[in-house]
């Protein structure tokens, strides 16, 4: 596990840091003494009674493009960033509806669904760079997915919404910019409430429903703290941001 250089002051931000894996992403930070900034609509009253390592939220629904822009519009990063010389921004938040036919996919959802998934981590990831600029090291994760990369039938609005963080990552680091490095990273098959709602879908909405609930039903999902911890330690390491994207998996 790379150590944590008790000498450099990092600050994180993470996006649905109540439950699943942003939920698991902001304890690990906490243990490792690392300061964490939580945006989500609800507060998470367990992280925020622990002492020790500083731990802030925000109150925000990230699917309300124009309530985040106000909030971006402050001064509230600038502030939780202070002079954080590393800067680590998790864009975890994310939403699997409307799955379906994309025929029968309500209007409201899909926007939904683009601004959450897609106009939020993009804001978010701009507003930070900017807020960050006197840091040495900023690092941006996007919470991609298999998704995004491979086509679902009945996740058309979710496959799409991937892609498109996938896509900002290489474009991104297309930049060159040196101070900032960004991954697009997916983190396989976790055990959340995201599963959950998978397997409650019908088959008409989504075909390969009996699949995912043999992946429940064989335990072959994976915790959501274990993949945490392997995503933390390849943030911190060195050999994070050699490539735009990455599949949690698959590092070492």
């Amino acid at each position: 596990m790379p150590a944590t250089d008790a000498s450099v002051a990092v600050r994180a931000i993470i996006t649905g840091h109540t439950r699943g894996l942003g939920e698991a992403l902001a304890d690990t930070l906490l243990a490792r003494g690392i300061a964490v900034l939580g945006l989500s609509r609800r507060a998470h009253a367990t992280l925020a009674s622990r002492d020790g390592t500083p731990f802030e939220q925000a109150a925000l629904d990230l699917a309300d493009s124009e309530q985040l822009a106000q909030w971006l519009g402050g001064n509230h990063l600038r502030r939780f960033i202070g002079d954080a010389q590393r800067v680590l921004l998790f864009n975890n938040a994310g939403v699997m509806q409307p799955i379906g036919p994309f025929d029968a996919q309500e209007p409201a959802a899909v926007a939904r669904s683009v601004i959450l998934n897609v106009a939020a981590p993009l804001m978010l990831a701009s507003a930070v760079a900017n807020a960050s600029e006197r840091a040495a090291d900023r690092r941006i994760i996007h919470i991609s997915s298999g998704a995004g990369r491979n086509p679902y039938a009945g996740w058309s609005v979710y496959c799409a919404t991937k892609a498109a963080l996938d896509h900002h990552a290489r474009s991104v680091a297309l930049d060159s910019n040196r101070a900032l490095r960004i991954c697009s990273i997916a983190p396989g098959r976790l055990d959340t409430d995201m599963q959950a709602q998978i397997r409650e879908t019908s088959v008409d909405r989504f075909p390969m429903r009996e699949r995912f609930v043999e992946y429940k039903r064989t335990g072959t999902l994976a915790a959501p703290q274990a993949a945490a911890v392997k995503m933390i330690d390849y943030v911190l390491s060195d050999a994070f941001g050699a490539s735009p994207t990455a599949d949690l998996r698959e590092l070492p």
